[in-house]
């Protein structure tokens, strides 16, 4: 199934699904937000199922992505692993750090209480600030107990869903060494106008996470093409990993992490962050700059045969 959120005015918009080909929408009727159908997923469900027939079979308004709000314009929690181990070995390289071998996902808490629609302008004071894109995918949960074991938190998976986890990286250093993690460096994220159940997905859905191909333009210019089946930890493992101590409400959010492949020399990267390490262990310098006002970013993973997913992200930086 595929879902998205309208805009009507009010900050959670309305649920509808999706046609297959992302042409048209359908309210469903009785479920007035995504948030809600995640409060009462096993009950809601079918009234969804039979709205999305509905709308395969041609009922329905034109969906505009470009108008969409976020699926989940607000969250109650956001929690972002790094489960590409070649995004993290580099880092650690060019940062000379020494890893501390724990046995754990790494994993931080972001801002969730708004997140942007996938077309609208994003705003930052300052480019001095080391303005970056982070592409990758995320599964939407329902009620996650505490102390719930891995092989049993694939059953929370609700949705999937792409994101742009946009980062300052002059700040994310700073932060870093203070021990108390990310504020300023990690804003808020944006996301693809639809989410996915699993199921529509289909092959590329598997237990390593989403196995397309990320696109990621910069500007026009093709700058990653990585793809999301390769995490060292699972869906299913970062859930547990979160859940380790506290219970999971039903819309967390749970993202992988950067998207990234060991061969990022040949087929790019998903973060500018990553093309300046790959920069600097090569020459000794970075010369890839970070984003400058008016840049434009996109991103989208699209079915093998060209069917749209999640759709595009495509998104403008400006001043604020």
């Amino acid at each position: 199934m595929r879902f998205a959120t309208l805009n009507n005015g009010s900050r959670d918009g309305r649920l509808a699904v999706i046609s297959v080909d992302h042409a048209r929408a359908l309210n469903v009727e009785g479920v007035a937000t995504l948030q809600a159908l995640l409060d009462d997923w096993d009950r809601l469900l079918p009234q969804c199922r039979a709205a999305q027939q509905r709308v395969d079979a041609g009922q329905g308004d034109a969906f505009d992505p470009g108008a969409a709000m976020a699926p989940l314009p607000r969250a109650w929690q956001w929690l972002d692993g790094s489960a590409y181990p070649s995004h993290g070995e580099l880092m650690d390289q060019v940062l000379g750090i020494v890893p501390e071998k724990t046995g754990r996902p790494l994993m931080y808490q972001g801002l969730s209480d708004h997140f942007l629609s996938a077309h609208q302008d994003v705003l930052f004071p300052d480019t001095a600030l080391g303005i970056d894109f982070e592409g990758e995918f995320g599964v939407v949960l329902g009620e996650v107990a505490m102390g719930t074991p891995a092989h049993d938190c694939a059953d929370a998976i609700r949705l999937v869903v792409q994101v742009n986890d946009w980062s300052l990286r002059a700040l994310a250093g700073p932060e870093m060494k203070t021990g108390f993690g990310w504020v300023q460096a990690k804003p808020a994220c944006s996301m693809a106008p639809v989410a996915l159940t699993t199921d529509a997905l289909g092959s590329a859905w598997t237990d390593r996470g989403v196995d397309l191909t990320l696109e990621v333009d910069w500007n026009g210019e093709p700058f990653g093409r990585a793809k999301g089946g390769g995490m060292a930890w699972s869906f299913a493992q970062l859930i547990a990993h979160a859940a380790a101590t506290r219970r999971l409400p039903a819309g967390t959010i749970i993202g992988s992490g950067t998207v990234s492949n060991a061969d990022f020399r040949h087929v790019g990267s998903s973060c500018i962050a990553e093309r300046r390490g790959i920069e600097i262990v090569d020459t000794g310098a970075a010369k890839t700059a970070f984003l400058a006002f008016g840049d434009r970013v996109r991103m989208e993973a699209r079915a093998g045969d060209g069917t749209p997913l999640f759709g595009a992200i495509d998104q403008r930086v400006i001043r604020s």
